[in-house]
């Protein structure tokens, strides 16, 4: 079985998080509990269905994650954009929508 980590977003601003080993959602993907079996599997599934039930969370999908050297590394691209961050810089564009006018 490939090793698995539980991933969302946090309600209130978007930001993407992961499960951590506390039971806690972190905003670090190398501090994500690493699900090795079945029964982890699991219990990250009904943690994920609990913090969408109370409101914490959205969008939760258990991902499927390479361990390397460096930490846990998404195999899909996607997993691994929301990893990082963004590809663009964000924060130019609201000076860039700033009216100028008279």
């Amino acid at each position: 079985m490939a090793t698995k980590v539980l991933t969302a977003n946090r309600l209130g601003d978007g930001i993407s998080v992961w499960m951590g080993s506390d039971g806690q959602w972190t905003v670090s993907l190398k501090d994500a509990f690493l699900a090795r079996h079945d029964d982890a599997v699991a219990a990250l599934e009904a943690a994920g269905r609990e913090a969408v039930a109370d409101n914490r969370v959205v969008d939760v999908n258990v991902i499927d994650v390479e361990e390397t050297e460096s930490g846990p590394r998404p195999f899909r691209l996607r997993e691994r954009i929301r990893a990082e961050g963004p590809t663009i810089d964000y924060t130019s564009a609201p000076a860039a929508r700033v009216s100028h006018a008279a």
